[in-house]
């Protein structure tokens, strides 16, 4: 946890440094192609780009995908999404485009365009429209969208990601790439109060794809990130965005008896010489379910959740669903229960020192979810070793559920009426 909310500022380039220098001036399109020639960017997309088109699978531990896991039944009283509510904000937003807009929005409700978001803050793929070069009316109604569809804590952390952001482009002097409306929106499917369709926002650290299907909700992959994790001047400063969770973290490691520590810390430094070549990607770092993973095999590591004492296995719950609350409260509680059935079939790996105020990574994974929180080195600071003031965290749900997959298969093998899951032609 931060302790010092302006410790990042002992990171600034120098304004006239080339890492911020040569980039000054450019437009999100303009970046996008100088990010493609960057010999470290264009690595990265080089190395991405192609996961996405892969047939979507789903994260496994092992390569097979479990059966049963997700059965589309109709949401139980008081656990519904707050579809009607959804609606009515995407039919405003659709509302106020234009048709080549409209049509760049609008996707089927299972297309691949689902599988190009991405957390840098270059835009690899221009899926959806822009919000940075759309009107006022169109940005609020965005947010209006992610508002009706959330809960009050999920969306102010979401757009907490993207003011930080602008905040961080004020810092800078990049606010031309780094800004509050820096991010694509696009649909999937046609809003509906029973069929399946869904939602996607995604620029620098921040991604959320949100799907209804029955009145079930499933919001994932998401992935929220801040550097720095907080604001520490200005109308808009406040606490570090992810406190609760590296609080809930470090209490639940500390919780386990030594021998099941020793064993959920697979490495004792968060950079650890004896990692396998590949463990820390240069993007994604420790994280392994981040963007276009969406098939990745992620073997169970550390320590079984079965085997741990009352007090850490309360904490593994506390943790995740410091995740999840991102859901309104009905499917919040639904989506912890399906968590809690598989506790005993979940694992918690750990990178790093375990004291409070380290920086480390953490992995809780079972079959139905993957929680991970991993501190990073600088992209937009000067610092080569991991801060805790630079957070990424990504939330997975494993064997085929993300963007509500699952369910959408079996909404079309019911109604065996695919057509009818298209946009209509407005």
């Amino acid at each position: 946890m931060t302790t010092d909310p302006s410790a990042f500022r002992a990171y600034l380039f120098p304004h006239d440094h080339p890492r911020l220098a040569d980039i000054r001036g450019l437009d999100a399109y303009s970046y996008r192609e100088a990010a493609r020639e960057d010999s470290f960017t264009g690595g990265l997309i080089e190395g991405w780009t192609p996961l996405y088109l892969n047939e979507f699978h789903g994260i496994t531990e092992d390569g097979t995908l479990r059966d049963g896991l997700y059965p589309l039944t109709p949401a139980e009283p008081g656990e519904e999404a707050p579809v009607a509510d959804m609606v009515a904000a995407a039919d405003h937003l659709i509302g106020l485009l234009s048709d080549s807009d409209r049509d760049r929005l609008c996707h089927r409700v299972d297309a691949p365009e689902w599988q190009t978001w991405a957390n840098p803050e270059f835009m690899q793929f221009d899926t959806g429209i822009r919000l940075e070069f759309a009107s006022s009316e169109v940005q609020q109604a965005a947010l209006g969208l992610m508002r009706a569809s959330l809960s009050e804590e999920g969306f102010a952390a979401a757009h907490r990601m993207m003011v930080i952001n602008h905040f961080l482009g004020e810092v800078v002097d990049l606010s031309t790439i780094l800004n509050e409306f820096s991010y694509n929106i696009a649909l999937y499917g046609t809003p509906d109060l029973r069929a399946p369709w869904g939602w996607q926002l995604f620029g620098h650290h921040c991604a959320v794809n949100c799907l209804v299907v029955e009145g079930r909700m499933q919001v994932s992959p998401l992935f929220l990130g801040a550097e720095p994790d907080q604001i520490d001047a200005g109308p808009h400063a406040g606490p570090g965005v992810f406190d609760r969770r590296i609080e809930l973290a470090t209490a639940l490691i500390g919780a386990l008896p030594e021998d099941q520590r020793n064993r959920a810390i697979t490495y004792p430094q968060l950079v650890d010489p004896a990692m396998p070549e590949g463990r820390v990607h240069p993007g994604d770092e420790r994280h392994l379910a981040g963007a276009f993973q969406d098939n990745r095999i992620i073997p169970f590591a550390g320590a079984p959740v079965a085997d741990m004492p009352a007090e850490a296995r309360t904490l593994v719950l506390a943790f995740v669903e410091q995740f999840v609350a991102v859901l309104p409260d009905g499917p919040r509680r639904a989506r912890m229960r399906e968590i809690e059935r598989h506790l005993d079939d979940t694992w918690v790996e750990w990178i790093g020192d375990w004291r409070p105020g380290s920086v480390f990574y953490i992995r809780v994974q079972s079959p139905v979810v993957i929680a991970e929180l991993d501190h990073h080195c600088g992209v937009f600071l000067d610092y080569d070793t991991p801060k805790n003031f630079h957070i990424h965290t990504v939330l997975r749900t494993p064997h085929g559920n993300d963007y509500g997959r699952a369910w959408v298969r079996q909404w079309q093998q019911h109604h065996q009426d695919p057509v009818a899951l298209t946009r209509a032609d407005t």
